[in-house]
């Protein structure tokens, strides 16, 4: 018997610990949630006023940039159009220079070329003509 009452006991009392335990932890991050929550609203404000001053420092430089971009633009298509006029100047040279060679029509050469180590049609009848005498 008194064994039992002894592991009653024994487990009794865990489980009560556990309980106890348990209701600790839940205490403890409840403190810590209540203590924790200025500086979180600190670290909010301080992103808030952060991403503020980040947008007002960066306006000037977006304006910047924009008319950097701008006179880009303008630079661009000003050489743009130059080199549109030169290149169709070059197309027109090259137009003038090649019509006089373009209105002539190539003379076609021919030549016969007969390879020598072929038989004519003579020498091909002759040979054939003397194979049947000696047959």
């Amino acid at each position: 018997m008194g064994l039992s009452s002894f592991f009653k006991n024994l487990f009794g009392s865990t489980k009560e610990s556990v309980t106890e335990l348990a209701n600790n932890a839940e205490e403890t991050f409840e403190q810590a949630k209540e203590a924790a929550a200025p500086y979180i609203e600190k670290a909010e404000a301080f992103a808030e006023e952060t991403i503020e001053k980040v947008k007002e420092a960066s306006e000037p430089i977006i304006d910047r940039a924009s008319e950097y971009a701008e006179k880009a633009k303008e630079t661009v298509s000003e050489y743009a159009d130059k080199a549109s006029e030169a290149i169709n100047d070059v197309v027109d040279s090259v137009k003038e220079k090649t019509a006089p060679l373009a209105s002539e029509t190539p003379k076609t050469i021919t030549e016969t070329v007969v390879d020598s180590g072929e038989k004519t049609v003579a020498e091909v009848e002759e040979s054939a003509g003397d194979d049947t005498e000696k047959a």
